[in-house]
């Protein structure tokens, strides 16, 4: 029998794998001491599609999650690339140190895995995983997530109930407590408008004024924000 070119054998093997449907089993863990995740949205998805592009504008679906925490606009384009999904799997926010865990059924094509879920208290941040190929190999993976900013909307830490709106300026909320009131705000620009690594929130020792409602001892975070556990059985 004549052995078969090193190239048709790869191409063998990527055919097979990308044939596969898996059942991983997922934990995220929220790495932060002071910031709550929104509804969390992970999804199995092929290479066609994403959730968020780095280094790109935001989409308007991606802007509706990360500036108020809604997910459907993303559920909608997920279930039309069909996509396979766990939305808000924590039945709530994901507090700080807090962790939450799904099992997600993949079907044939859809083996990359994405992740995403709004930063409160942040103006436009968001958690995010993009595009992680899941391993056809039995083990468990440890992936740590960044925190990315979608360049939509200015960062001015003011926390403003009722905000999170498109186009309206300010925090949602601040779920945790610990914020203040009546900044005048850090900037009312954005400079970047692309999606990009979230700078982190600076805060103050003020709670009454100065330049941001936040706590600088609370709300402030150095990227990695989570932690996600794949089980691959």
């Amino acid at each position: 029998m004549k052995a078969l070119p090193l190239s048709m054998l790869a191409a063998s093997a990527l055919t097979s794998f990308l044939g596969q449907a898996a059942e991983p089993d997922i934990k995220l863990t929220n790495l932060t001491q002071g910031l709550h995740f929104t509804p969390v949205l992970i999804a199995a998805h092929n290479s066609e599609h994403k959730l968020f592009n780095v280094a790109m504008p935001a989409s308007t679906a991606l802007q509706t999650m990360a500036e108020g925490g809604n997910l459907e606009p993303l559920i909608n384009e997920a279930t039309a690339a069909s996509s396979d999904m766990v939305a808000n799997p924590a039945e709530g926010l994901l507090a700080p140190t807090s962790s939450t865990m799904a099992t997600l059924t993949t079907s044939d094509g859809n083996n990359y895995l994405s992740l995403t879920a709004m930063l409160l208290p942040t103006n436009d941040g968001f958690v995010g995983l993009d595009s992680w190929m899941i391993p056809s190999q039995a083990g468990t993976y440890t992936v740590y997530l960044n925190a990315y900013d979608a360049g939509t909307e200015a960062n001015d830490e003011r926390v403003v109930e009722g905000a999170g709106a498109l186009g309206v300026l300010g925090i949602p909320a601040a779920p945790g407590g610990n914020a203040g009131s009546g900044a005048s705000g850090v900037t009312s620009n954005e400079n970047n408008t692309m999606v990009h690594i979230h700078p982190g929130n600076l805060g103050d020792d003020d709670l009454e004024a100065g330049i941001s409602d936040l706590n600088n001892t609370v709300h402030r975070w150095l990227n990695p924000v989570a932690m996600l556990t794949v089980t691959v059985k």
